[in-house]
Parts: C-alpha cells; structure tokens; sequence
C-alpha cells in the first residue's frame, strides 16, 4: 500500500463527505481504515472521527481512546485529544473534557494551539 495513495483516498473521502448518505460515508471510511495493520492508531481514529462527524460521540469516544493507546502522533494524535474533548462535553461528560484539553494545552504543542 502507497500511504500518499491512502492519504489522499481518505481525503477524499472526507471532502465527500455531504455528498454521501451516512452509512456509505462510514462504510468508505472503514474500508480504507481497514487496509491498515489493526494496530495502528491511524485507522482507529479515521474510524473514530467519521463516527463523531455523522453524530455518533458515543461510538467515536472509545475508538479516540484506542487510537490514542495505539501510539498516535502528529496531528492525528493531536486532533484526537481535541475531538475526545469534545465529544466527551456532548455526552455530558464536560471535567473530563477541561481535563483532556488543559493536560494537552500544558504539553505546549504550538500546532493548534490557541494564539
């Protein structure tokens, strides 16, 4: 597997996203996250996300938490703290949410980080 080929599949698929119904969005999402070893984060988090993005926090937070445990890093490591906070303030769950996001403020990542 190419993984520029892949980034940009899974790009696409994203930028597709308002043009698909919700199961085939989630199905394409899972299919190329399926391509990968499943043990990496990667997938789990693409997975976690279009579940997020299509309204489903409850079925995206444990996938968050795994992908995190998988070794995550960069943006996607990064952006997952962020979408686990928040998808932890919609299931009602908001100290958790402050918890996650102040431990990732203090880490000092200046990459989306407030100005």
């Amino acid at each position: 597997m190419n993984e520029t080929d892949w980034e940009q599949r899974v790009s696409d698929a994203w930028a597709s996203m308002d043009q698909r119904s919700e199961a085939d969005f989630l199905a394409r999402i899972g299919n190329l996250a399926a391509e990968l070893p499943p043990d990496t984060g990667v997938g789990i988090f693409e997975r976690a996300s279009s579940l997020d993005s299509t309204g489903h926090s409850d079925l995206a937070v444990p996938l968050y938490r795994q992908a995190l445990e998988r070794g995550l890093t960069g943006e996607r490591r990064r952006r997952a703290v962020i979408q686990l906070a928040s998808s932890m303030r919609n299931l009602g769950r908001p100290e958790e949410s402050v918890a996650l996001l102040t431990t990732e403020l203090d880490a000092g990542f200046p990459h989306l980080s407030p100005p």
